[in-house]
């Protein structure tokens, strides 16, 4: 017998029924838990009486992949009672910039090392394509608790489909995430400072989440530049120039959006012309003239080094993901903080902000026996129960449903819940690309970007070039583009 007839042999369980996965436990989330949810758990389950191991791979440090983890035992709880079954999770973790590899090295074997991933956005094309995760669109079908209405368009396309612009659906928002700007209200509500701000500048400091969120980001460098104060060691600014992984791409493409540039054509996979615009080296001028408002080091902050220094009380502001709310508003900063949305870039009616989208979803190992395909749908299913997606936000993550986020009481929940919600609206955050080749082309883009904001490299119009060219090279080798690189990339370099 194979490994999926001895499974059906003793639990009764038929492979096209573990694509239903848990319909049962979906429609008794649909329908609450009386009667008809009274009626549906008393129907057996196919793994009654057994015992899974589950095997989470997340991201190492980071706080909403633990959340995620951290929250698996009432999920056991919820089957035990539920459909008698024992399930228990391992959890093995990589940096972001190692997930991925590790990721793929055990997928490319078929193991089923880890039965679930939490998966950065970015990577649904590279995990898709050679069937190493599950397609969901038939176990969406088939549990009514998957079916749910998301928030935005943002958020399927982002943590959702591949292709872009397709209908097929690769992964399901683990944690949602937007860029923010974090602000110590504290600062802006000491009288003194706020005296001095308007006798320097003949109006008063914004104060309120309303003023930052009409906000330009020339109105917002008067207060970047009020509190960069060098011998106070005190800095009015922060935001990622890493090398490392994604965070100078995230934090440039802010500046590169908002002031009207695009990164590439999905459809026809054109770089080159479209990255490489002047409008756009100036954007990337412009980012790197932002670290005059930084504290020293700045070109390698990530993450964990942004969270260092506002913590740290280094820097006024801070653009960082909502994500890191909890680290960045830890015990002694609560009530000192204020999370509003990024300053606009422009001025008057045509100033606008597109920021970054980041956050996670799950995908499924597409190699999973039957029982642990099963307890992953069933996962799934009482991940986005409504009491489990308000017990995530209540824990510091930030769910996607639109159930949730449109709950009275969710702004209240977390200090970023209002602006993360603001951001996840369509046409303020963004996902760039979910092509197979995004690693290699990430790769390119960051070793630019930190070449030019460490003056490794001088011309900014040299730097896009560089990429773009490289870019253009890449898809045209890989087959998503058809474009060849032009003559002049024979000649680029950094």
């Amino acid at each position: 017998m194979t490994k999926a007839e001895n499974f059906e042999a003793a639990s009764g369980l038929k492979r096209r029924s573990v694509l239903k996965g848990g319909a049962a436990l979906g429609l008794a989330g649909v329908a609450g838990s009386g009667l008809v949810g009274r009626a549906l758990a008393a129907e057996p389950h196919p793994l009654a009486g057994q015992k899974i191991e589950m095997n989470i791979l997340g991201i190492a440090g980071w706080g909403p992949s633990s959340l995620g983890v951290a929250m698996s035992p009432l999920f056991a709880e919820y089957v035990k009672a539920k459909y008698d079954y024992d399930v228990t999770f391992q959890f093995q973790e990589a940096p972001f910039a190692d997930l991925f590899q590790k990721a793929a090295t055990s997928l490319a074997t078929k193991s089923q090392e880890f039965n679930i991933i939490i998966s950065d956005s970015q990577w649904l094309g590279a995990l898709a394509q050679p069937g190493w995760i599950l397609n969901l669109n038939e176990i969406i079908k088939a549990n009514p608790n998957l079916q749910l209405e998301w928030y935005s368009k943002a958020v399927v396309d982002t943590y959702m489909t591949y292709p872009d612009g397709s209908d097929q659906i690769w992964g399901l928002p683990q944690e949602g995430d937007v860029e923010a700007l974090f602000v110590r209200k504290d600062w802006l509500e000491d009288p003194a400072e706020r005296a001095a701000f308007e006798a320097k500048h003949g109006k008063p400091m914004p104060q309120t989440w309303e003023d930052f969120a009409e906000l330009t980001m020339d109105e917002f460098e008067l207060l970047a530049d009020f509190f960069t104060r060098p011998d106070k060691q005190v800095w009015g600014f922060a935001q990622q120039y890493s090398r490392v992984y994604d965070f100078a791409t995230c934090a440039f493409n802010n500046f590169l959006w908002s002031r009207g540039g695009r990164t590439w054509d999905a459809t026809t996979g054109q770089v080159e012309g479209i990255l490489n615009t002047p409008e756009n080296a100036a954007s990337l001028a412009e980012y790197k003239r932002w670290l005059k408002y930084c504290p020293p080091g700045a070109t390698n902050i990530g993450i964990g080094e942004g969270v260092d220094v506002f913590v740290q009380g280094k820097v006024f502001s801070e653009i960082q993901w909502a994500a890191v709310g909890p680290a960045m508003i830890p015990e002694e900063l609560k009530g000192k903080v204020l999370v509003v949305p990024p300053p606009k870039h422009g001025t008057g009616a045509d100033a606008k902000r597109i920021m970054s989208m980041g956050g996670q979803p799950w995908v499924v190992n597409a190699f999973n026996d039957d029982a642990h395909m099963r307890v992953a749908i069933d996962f799934m299913n009482w991940w986005y129960l409504p009491e489990t997606a308000l017990e995530f936000a209540k824990r510091g993550g930030n769910p996607c449903d639109k159930a949730t986020l449109s709950r009275p009481d969710f702004d209240d929940i977390n200090p970023w819940n209002r602006t993360f919600k603001y951001m996840l609206e369509d046409g303020r955050s963004q996902d760039f690309w979910h092509d197979p080749k995004y690693s290699e082309m990430l790769a390119i883009q960051q070793e630019g970007y930190s070449a030019f904001v460490t003056d490794q490299a001088t011309d900014p119009q040299a730097v896009m070039d560089y990429i773009a060219c490289a870019q253009q090279q890449i898809l045209l080798d890989s087959g998503t583009s058809k474009i060849e690189p032009s003559a002049m990339c024979a000649g680029t370099s950094l």
